[in-house]
């Protein structure tokens, strides 16, 4: 079984191999990463946006692929919802040309974030401005640094990755 990961984010990947290996126990897995662009925003700004972000990952890859290999795309993003912002991210998988879709969580995100975002920021950024930290979004992302390590960016893929894969499970 070949699994094309879209993203040269550890997190990402890691969320991947993970989530296939509980889906798909006794499969040899080859794990590829192929880094591809989103071709939206550097920070989604909506649901729309951001599960288009997945899908054009995972598309890309399947160009190169083909339909034989599992292709994941991960985007993160952010939404308004009433005077706040949520934080997210869709997975898009592509298999034999059947999709796979879902989201993660949502968690509202500071106010100073908010706000560093909306001026134009990436989340990751306004993260690593607002906690002192540095390419937060490669380990344990906002959601780590805003419950404490108690749930990082890892954790929080890895169920959105299981529920894209309900299509293909038998």
């Amino acid at each position: 079984m070949h699994v094309v990961i879209t993203s040269a984010n550890p997190v990402k990947r890691k969320s991947v191999q993970r989530a296939f290996g509980r889906v798909f126990p006794s499969q040899v897995m080859e794990f590829i990463a192929y880094p591809t662009s989103s071709g939206v925003s550097a920070q989604p700004l909506t649901e729309e946006e951001t599960l288009q972000g997945a899908i054009n990952r995972a598309k890309a890859a399947v160009e190169v692929y083909g339909p034989t290999a599992y292709c994941v795309g991960i985007e993160g993003g952010v939404a308004p919802i009433g005077t706040d912002m949520l934080a997210f991210a869709w997975v898009a998988i592509c298999y034999q040309h059947r999709w796979g879709k879902a989201r993660t969580a949502s968690f509202i995100l500071p106010k100073p974030i908010q706000r560093m975002i909306q001026s134009g920021m990436e989340l990751g950024e306004a993260d690593d401005r607002y906690f002192g930290t540095h390419n937060s979004k490669q380990n344990q992302g906002a959601i780590g640094l805003l419950t404490r390590g108690l749930i990082d960016r890892t954790s929080l893929y890895t169920p959105a990755v299981i529920m894209a894969l309900i299509p293909f499970m038998k």
